[in-house]
């Protein structure tokens, strides 16, 4: 098998950092990008890059009191291109890379760390008003609209005596008109909890048994299709979103990435073993543990 068949990433350019980089999101419909995190002395951090003949300047260095997290543009115009951020404090700032002295909109929106945060309504993306969305280590997930000052739009939240979970992850979707909107979140215990902003209820919820490290809908801008949730361990698993049980929700297939050689060992000497996969596959990751729900086999 030739090198080139094989699944690789292939570094373009490589820059060394001085601080530890939490997030990274590229300017829309540029050649630049941003990256977030912290000083070793406890400051935060956002840096401005574009891409020039092959390598990446520095265009802009811009130090926050309180360590940045998480950042999205997704709740902006592109034609103003603001950033969204989350930081260690709970503070919700938006941010004009232009003149980042003071932040356009700025609210105390949790009381520990931001850990995830995600927009809609921007960017031509997504029907309906422009909006953001916040997870926090105190278990709550809230949704701002910038043009509302200091109180979310929408507070999800545990119910009194419910043991608080540290939210790890979140994510529009479902915003294809004025009024549908859902918001999807993950926790550190393996639950997923999907929103239902239109009605204001908790549509649908389930445990994957490793904490959610990601969530992410195909697309924002239509009726609901495939949701995907990575989880620690390696784990991954695809819902669709258009097929849903009344009791067992939605239809969904869970994988999880082995490296080759414990396949090899797990495969050697033992022919297929029955899974029909014949000699050890060529040195290279594979999928295995293919689990359909609701009785249904893989073919």
């Amino acid at each position: 098998m030739s090198a080139f068949e094989k699944p690789q990433i292939i570094t373009h350019i490589q820059k060394g950092l001085n601080y530890t980089v939490f997030d990274c999101k590229w300017v829309p419909c540029s050649a630049k990008f941003v990256t977030m995190g912290n000083f070793a002395r406890g400051t935060g951090v956002i840096q401005l890059y574009e891409i020039q003949h092959g390598d990446v300047k520095l265009l802009r260095e811009i130090e926050k009191a309180k360590p940045i997290k998480c950042g999205t543009f997704g709740a902006t115009s592109l034609q103003q291109r603001y950033l969204a951020t989350g930081d260690f404090a709970g503070n919700l700032h938006i941010w004009n890379l232009e003149a980042p002295e003071t932040p356009v909109y700025s609210v105390k929106g949790h009381k520990e760390i931001i850990n995830t945060i995600d927009g809609v309504g921007g960017l031509g993306i997504g029907e309906g008003a422009p909006e953001i969305v916040t997870g926090s280590r105190d278990g709550t997930v809230k949704v701002w609209d910038p043009r509302q000052k200091d109180d979310p739009v929408a507070n999800m939240e545990p119910v009194q005596g419910e043991n608080k979970r540290d939210c790890w992850t979140v994510a529009f979707g479902n915003a294809y008109n004025q009024e549908e909107r859902v918001v999807c979140a993950g926790y550190d215990n393996g639950d997923i909890k999907l929103f239902d902003l239109r009605n204001m209820s908790l549509r649908w919820e389930t445990n994957i048994k490793n904490g959610v490290c990601s969530l992410e809908f195909d697309r924002k801008d239509i009726s609901m299709n495939k949701l995907v949730a990575t989880s620690l361990e390696g784990k991954f698993h695809v819902f669709d979103m258009r097929t849903q049980h009344p009791t067992k929700g939605f239809a969904s297939v869970s994988e999880k990435r082995i490296p080759y050689p414990a396949v090899k060992e797990r495969f050697r000497g033992s022919g297929d073993g029955g899974r029909g996969l014949g000699q050890p596959p060529a040195e290279r990751d594979v999928v295995y543990s293919a689990r359909f729900q609701f009785g249904l086999e893989s073919r």
